[in-house]
């Protein structure tokens, strides 16, 4: 390592940027990361990490099951909404195959134990990044509440980055999916599903996830244009309407989860991914990382993933380099993960399609071929994913 800790100033306290911070401050470098909101939050309600994300974060030294006590298997099969199952997840063979299977955690518990590993003070709340001047080697980072000198500057300033708008101005910016996504996490007060799983019926989507310390993550997916709402998004009383009238009826334990459900710790976003790849992921000293660069749908549950082998990688390759050798690191940057993740946009916007159809005959060809899908060709694509545990 040089003799002079490099400066990173990290925009955003989300997984990705918190990641990346991690890495590079257990590489030497001095880290800071500004966040504009006043304090941590838990937006997004929980993340499944696939073992592609888990074995990043361990090359790093960062053990989820030690760092954050509620994470749990959570492999998903797929069903029908009258129950019947269209796969059926082997937890066993997954472990097997990719060192460990999907583990789902409460983003909260993620990010605090990130934080955690961080100096004390690392981590500045109400401090958005509001400009970069990046000359040769002299970056300042002006925030809300002062300017900080970098060597480098990561944007990790989510799926509306306002870096990203600066800097690539010509980019068509975000593209709405025609979806919207209710998320939350279901308090200890009853029981718990068996496993994880994931139900498709006609433009619609009901997501379980039982976590580790008794709660549940439940998340939702329905065809909705772009704003339009049947319900009144303020009003507890028309949101749990909405969701009992489209959920209400399908297979326990979907009607009394709902049951069980605060309408006010309800998020609901509509859905949106990258209209188009960005030329680059890097300009000079500042990189971007997570949905920043690559926002994708959560269709193949690798968002929040990609964020993660974004942050390792590029910690990785800027390694114990001089400051001088920043701008290279971040072009090779850009060579090793334009493509994985623009090719991983891509599937998931299709993979999205596929589960938001609404035909009658569409839905039951899509079911059918799901159940007939050769056990070879779906470890092919699980391996594209995941990759193999070596």
């Amino acid at each position: 390592m040089s003799e002079t800790r490099l400066r990173a100033v990290v925009a955003g306290a989300g997984i990705g940027g918190l990641t990346a911070a991690v890495a590079l401050h257990r590489r030497g470098w001095r880290v800071t990361v500004c966040e504009r909101a006043p304090g941590p939050t838990a937006v997004g309600a929980a993340i499944v990490l696939a073992p592609n994300a888990l074995r990043a974060l361990g090359s790093i030294g960062f053990d989820i099951t030690r760092s954050a006590g509620s994470a749990a298997p959570a492999a998903l099969g797929l069903r029908r909404p009258d129950g019947r199952w269209l796969k059926r997840a082997d937890t066993a063979a997954m472990t097997a195959r990719y060192g460990s299977p999907p583990l789902a955690v409460h983003r909260a518990d993620l990010a605090e134990a990130l934080a955690g590993a961080l100096p004390e003070g690392a981590v500045r709340y109400a401090a958005e990044v509001t400009d970069v001047s990046d000359a040769d080697q002299a970056v300042v980072v002006r925030t809300a509440s002062g300017e900080l000198a970098a060597d480098l500057v990561i944007a990790a300033d989510g799926i509306r980055s306002p870096l990203r708008g600066r800097y690539f101005p010509a980019h068509p910016g975000l593209r709405h999916t025609g979806q919207t996504a209710w998320r939350a996490v279901l308090p200890a007060d009853g029981p718990a599903p068996a496993e994880a799983a994931e139900t498709w019926g006609r433009g619609e989507r009901f997501g379980v996830v039982p976590l580790a310390d008794g709660r549940v993550y439940v998340y939702a997916t329905a065809v909705v244009p772009d704003g339009c709402r049947s319900a009144d998004p303020a009003d507890p009383a028309d949101l749990r309407a909405e969701l009992l009238r489209r959920f209400g009826a399908w297979h326990d334990p979907i009607p009394a989860l709902l049951g069980r459900l605060d309408p006010a710790a309800v998020l609901r976003h509509d859905l949106h991914d990258l209209a188009a790849p960005l030329p680059r992921y890097h300009r000079g000293r500042l990189v971007w990382l997570g949905d920043a660069a690559h926002a994708m749908t959560p269709d193949l549950g690798q968002g929040g993933c990609q964020a993660i082998e974004d942050a390792v990688v590029l910690a990785g390759l800027l390694g114990d380099a001089g400051a001088a050798a920043v701008p290279a690191a971040l072009a090779a940057y850009t060579e090793a993960r334009w493509a994985r993740t623009d090719t991983l946009r891509i599937r998931s916007r299709r993979a999205g399609r596929i589960g938001a159809l609404t035909h009658p005959l569409a839905v039951a060809a899509r079911d059918l071929a799901v159940r007939a899908t050769p056990a070879r060709a779906a470890r092919r694509a699980m391996d594209d994913l995941f990759g193999r545990a070596t």
